[in-house]
């Protein structure tokens, strides 16, 4: 498709062009990259986690924490990803050490990028058979399921699907199976048209959703638990839960929001993309919230019902309220395409290395992918019936995959780009990318990716693998 005299070629896939040698494939707009990154950063993490660790752990006071973490550790650090990856418009792999080499450092630097991939692609790889979940629930509220449903029934229900590994695995293709015909059409004709239906499709799902709350004559008591602090129920583990959700939910370490920078065009504003990005990421997950705790708060539900509170708790609620049905319907769907805008960016990265490193086609790249996604999701698949006594260090294949990414990679990318950005690239060059100048706003950056950033994280890992226990 392309020779290295960097001459621009017209794609087959349909982007807007291939630009080889020195250019690469760009953003039609800001306002793009900004609802494309904003869909990786926006998944079941807002949706389905968000809401259960706010209710565990004690509402308002746990909710500022959380945005003070956004604000201090999750938007630095994301400015860092855009910059490497637009400084270098590569893959994650080959940014790092194109600017470990610009700045004389190791080019061993590569493998924090390499890290990145290799991560994205695992989380995926258990990602889309918990989107299928999602998928599969859409069609189960449709079919008036949830009518009358109890509590027993409910879990009954929830169980029986993850004892059931055709079914999961049936819909955990289909997932793969849209995320890579998604991909496999290109920058602008597939992520960035899918972005620009999927991400508006999904704010207009949750306003529905939280138009409803509002009649249940409990949306001030939800408003009230998600927004007032009450600092009596915040514990020391609440603010790590806060730190580290801050740290993950923005797709960070993962080399998505890495991978998106590079096709951010040079004279768009590093900074203000990713306060935006950063203010959608943040008003979807508490749009989530004020959605789901009046329905709770309405039918005497637990707020605080852990990760079952989707699947369990909230089928119970739909199944009481008028309309039950397509409330119920209406909010799978929100939370599956929260799940795929998420789940193409977290592959983009393996596509980017493969069409980049090894030429393969996009096409190509995208089934070789696939397959490889299709075939590890099998462990997690079969991590909830056939082999659920099957552990290794005493965890699931799920549990480990889990662990392994959650745990251990994300933390330590996050910890390694940030001292990539602030300590090994050089300062004039950080403040050329991100535009801010030798000012006060620079200096605050910097500050945060060498002391704040780095100590919030290497806290959060330590608590996490149980070192230091807080």
């Amino acid at each position: 498709m392309s020779d290295l005299t960097g001459a621009i070629t017209a794609p087959a896939d349909g982007s807007s062009a291939v630009v080889t040698g020195k250019k690469r494939l760009q953003w039609s707009s800001r306002m793009a990259f900004i609802l494309a990154a904003a869909g990786s950063a926006v998944g079941l993490g807002n949706i389905w986690k968000f809401p259960y660790i706010t209710g565990e752990n004690g509402g308002g006071a746990f909710v500022l924490v959380y945005l003070a973490c956004i604000l201090l550790i999750g938007i630095p650090v994301m400015m860092a990803e855009i910059m490497i990856g637009r400084r270098a418009q590569k893959n994650p792999a080959e940014a790092m050490e194109s600017l470990a080499l610009e700045a004389k450092a190791n080019r061993l630097w590569k493998s924090v990028g390499w890290m990145g991939v290799i991560c994205g692609f695992l989380i995926l790889s258990f990602y889309t058979v918990i989107a299928g979940w999602a998928v599969s629930y859409v069609f189960t509220a449709g079919s008036g399921a949830f009518v009358d449903i109890t509590p027993d029934q409910a879990g009954a229900m929830f169980g029986g699907m993850l004892a059931d590994p055709i079914r999961l695995l049936s819909w955990s293709t289909l997932v793969v199976i849209v995320t890579m015909y998604i991909v496999g059409r290109g920058v602008n004709a597939g992520l960035e048209k899918a972005v620009n239906f999927l991400m508006p499709g999904l704010l207009v799902l949750i306003l529905i959703m939280v138009g409803y709350a509002m009649s249940t004559g409990h949306f001030i008591e939800g408003v009230e638990f998600l927004f007032a602090p009450d600092f009596s129920k915040l514990s020391t583990e609440s603010v790590l839960v806060a730190l580290g959700h801050a740290f993950f939910t923005l797709s960070l370490a993962s080399g998505a929001i890495m991978t998106y920078g590079s096709y951010l065009p040079k004279n768009t504003s590093i900074v203000k993309t990713s306060m935006a990005v950063g203010i959608v990421d943040t008003a979807v997950a508490l749009l989530a919230g004020m959605a789901i705790f009046p329905i709770v708060f309405a039918y005497g539900l637990e707020p605080g019902a852990g990760p079952g509170l989707i699947f369990v708790t909230l089928p119970i609620a739909f199944g009481q309220m008028p309309f039950g049905t397509l409330f119920g319907v209406l909010f799978f769907l929100m939370l599956s395409i929260a799940a795929i805008t998420s789940a193409i960016s977290l592959i983009e990265p393996a596509v980017s290395w493969l069409t980049e490193k090894r030429q393969f086609s996009r096409l190509k790249a995208c089934v070789t992918s696939g397959l490889g996604l299709w075939i590890l999701g099998l462990g997690t698949v079969l991590s909830f019936n056939v082999w659920e006594n099957h552990k290794l260090f005493g965890k699931t294949f799920f549990d480990l995959m889990d662990f392994l990414t959650a745990n251990l990679m994300m933390p330590l990318g996050g910890l390694c780009v940030a001292i990539f950005a602030a300590w090994v690239i050089k300062s004039k060059v950080a403040e050329e990318e991100l535009g801010l100048g030798k000012g006060l706003l620079f200096k605050a950056w910097q500050f945060a990716m060498r002391y704040l950033t780095p100590i919030g994280i290497v806290i959060v890992f330590l608590n996490a693998l149980g070192v230091i226990s807080l």
